[in-house]
């Protein structure tokens, strides 16, 4: 098989896992609180990643990195996956998966708007336009369609899904200044988040049994959310001879969760959702033609 067709491979079997989260973290969180659903997450995901890095014969750089790095591991773990996720998965259990999820996608264009003050970027006309667009569709999306009435199905639901943005693109940036190997990094990340998490959940009293429906649940989300579709993705950009192409493929992934939502949550999904979908992929795209745009 040629190297451009394994890229797309790698790339689609990432996006389609993707697309299976927001039903994944629904289902899960009806049997697990945000906590005790990020605890087991984290530690499958540690054991995927783990088992990755043993298969790759590169476990060994875990052990030989310097004192910065380790501190720079607690530091991320901290943010990612344990604020982060917490932050999200309360977003999940205050809003209809659709909406959390949609929301959720304009993660790229947050990272955009932080770079200006944390890296120096300068804000383009093209940039602001495609905020424009982009929260345009999550206000509609968010009040389902009531724009005008300010109806919003949660407003904490939806203060917090924005929050989480913030959050992962800050992490992303972060990870610009990172001499990690970014499968070395990630596994330390979630080692080092996984006493902080367990610590949270034994102060709010969360330590508890735990339905094996969770417990499953779990088990998918900390594989194929937080693990293993890293590493296909991490090996579609290495492989591909444009990373456009793959980075396009991302495109497909909310209309693929929509469908999964609809089939497995029961959830109707409201044109409010489609047009404010449209709105924020609209920006998104935007965001990413190259054209000359004055700075401002």
């Amino acid at each position: 098989m040629k190297k451009q067709s394994k890229a797309y491979l790698y790339g689609l079997a990432a996006v389609l896992c993707w697309s299976t989260v927001a039903t994944a973290f629904k289902l899960s969180l009806n049997y697990l609180s945000s906590a005790q659903l990020l605890l087991l997450a984290c530690a499958f995901s540690s054991v995927v990643l783990g088992a990755v890095l043993v298969i790759q014969g590169r476990f060994a750089l875990v052990f030989q990195l310097s004192k910065k790095d380790y501190l720079t591991s607690v530091l991320f773990g901290a943010l990612n996956p344990l604020v982060y996720y917490l932050i999200l998965f309360r977003a999940y259990e205050l809003l209809p998966a659709q909406e959390a999820q949609t929301i959720n996608y304009t993660w790229a264009l947050t990272m955009t708007l932080l770079a200006v003050p944390l890296l120096g970027h300068k804000l383009t006309l093209k940039d602001i336009l495609a905020a424009l667009l982009c929260y345009t569709g999550v206000l509609v999306l968010s009040t389902r369609g009531d724009v005008l009435g300010l109806n919003f199905t949660s407003l904490m639901g939806v203060g917090l899904a924005l929050f989480s943005t913030i959050l992962w693109a800050l992490y992303w940036i972060m990870n610009t200044r990172d001499r990690r190997d970014p499968v070395v990094g990630l596994f330390l990340n979630f080692i080092c988040a996984l006493p902080l998490v367990l610590i949270y959940c034994a102060v709010t009293g969360e330590l508890e049994w735990m339905p094996w429906q969770g417990v499953l649940g779990a088990a998918y989300v900390g594989v194929f959310e937080m693990g293993l579709t890293f590493v296909l993705w991490l090996s579609a950009m290495k492989l591909t001879n444009s990373t456009a192409k793959i980075s396009n493929l991302i495109f497909i992934a909310p209309f693929l969760a929509l469908i999964f939502i609809s089939t497995f949550l029961g959830e109707e999904i409201l044109p409010s959702t489609l047009y404010g979908l449209a709105f924020i992929l609209c920006g998104l795209v935007l965001q990413q033609l190259r054209f000359s745009s004055k700075a401002v």
